[in-house]
């Protein structure tokens, strides 16, 4: 257990530092692929009745969950019987794999960058890479708030939750949880397409998010006061603006990030072309700029810093009580 908590805090270390580098193959990716080729196989099995693509779907998820949780558990298995120091040595990779804070603070920091050199263009085009949304009539203002939304809303989803998991079962439990989370971007539409076929999936990934947003928007909370922000309007508007979203679990972070920021985040966007009404989040009491992006990141880094303390504690506790009795 010892060797885990330590592959743990290098994992964290090695994302902080190395990020996500595009030339290593990468485990999500992987199931990326897996869920591709396991909808297509099951949907040639599936007629277009409702009935038929919501068991189809809720197939297929429990097709890449099972795959997704056994291939690590078996690969960690198997490195035990060589050596616990090459299992040491994969769990850490599997950690360090899990996480995101460090690809999310980069590709978010391209955003603000171009929006400081003044190129909108290019600043549209960093942004659509890390948002769902349409972006090619986003303002300077409409790219900073689109890129401010998805460092608070993936604190939770891409940095507190994934540290969580790894805290209470190692990277087993980690990549069941990023298998749940990629179906749920890949899957979780409420379009044609996927409206029944990704229901079991979406309906998955927020009862699975339920806990860790939550705690993830007390941390960000805690980071507000650390870091100098305002933590007593990160708590109001917290308080009263963490059910504006249609998921139970988006407004979390991103209430807390528009409290603290003291901007006004959300409302209305276009997604392929069509508007989709939303309610906002916050008080637009400072205009959303491109500084208020690093000012996020920082928001995220404190949150990651918070729940790494607490998944120590927690393991160190059960240590404890292993050693006792």
């Amino acid at each position: 257990m010892t060797l885990s908590l330590l592959a743990l805090c290098l994992g964290c270390a090695l994302d902080l530092l190395l990020g996500d580098p595009h030339w290593m193959p990468h485990p999500v990716r992987l199931i990326g692929g897996l869920i591709e080729k396991t909808e297509r196989l099951v949907r040639s099995h599936c007629s277009e009745e409702p009935a038929s693509l919501r068991r189809g779907g809720a197939v297929t998820a429990l097709v890449v969950l099972v795959l997704s949780t056994l291939t690590p558990l078996l690969l960690l298995l198997a490195a035990q019987q060589i050596s616990p120091w090459l299992r040491f040595a994969l769990e850490t990779l599997m950690c360090y794999q899990i996480l995101a804070a460090r690809s999310l603070y980069d590709e978010s920091m391209k955003v603000c960058r171009a929006l400081r050199d003044g190129d909108l263009v290019e600043a549209r085009r960093a942004v659509s890479m890390i948002v769902g949304r349409d972006t090619d009539a986003l303002t300077t203002e409409g790219v900073a708030k689109a890129a401010v939304e998805t460092v608070a809303e993936n604190t939770s989803d891409g940095v507190v939750a994934p540290l969580l998991f790894l805290a209470l079962g190692g990277p087993v439990l980690g990549f069941c949880y990023k298998a749940v989370n990629t179906m749920d971007s890949m899957l979780g539409y409420k379009n044609d397409r996927y409206l029944h076929f990704g229901r079991f999936a979406a309906k998955l990934d927020d009862a699975v998010n339920f806990v860790p947003a939550r705690l993830a928007a007390w941390a960000m909370i805690a980071s507000a006061y650390l870091l100098g922000f305002d933590g007593k309007n990160a708590r109001k508007i917290y308080r009263r603006d963490r059910r504006n979203h249609a998921s139970p679990n988006s407004a979390q972070t991103e209430s807390v990030c528009a409290g603290a920021l003291r901007v006004q985040l959300a409302g209305d966007a276009y997604y392929f072309g069509k508007l989709c009404k939303k309610p906002t989040i916050g008080d637009s009491l400072s205009a959303v700029s491109c500084e208020m992006i690093p000012a996020a990141n920082r928001l995220m880094f404190g949150s990651a810093l918070f729940t790494l303390a607490g998944g120590v504690l927690f393991r160190l506790a059960a240590m404890a009580i292993v050693v006792l009795f």
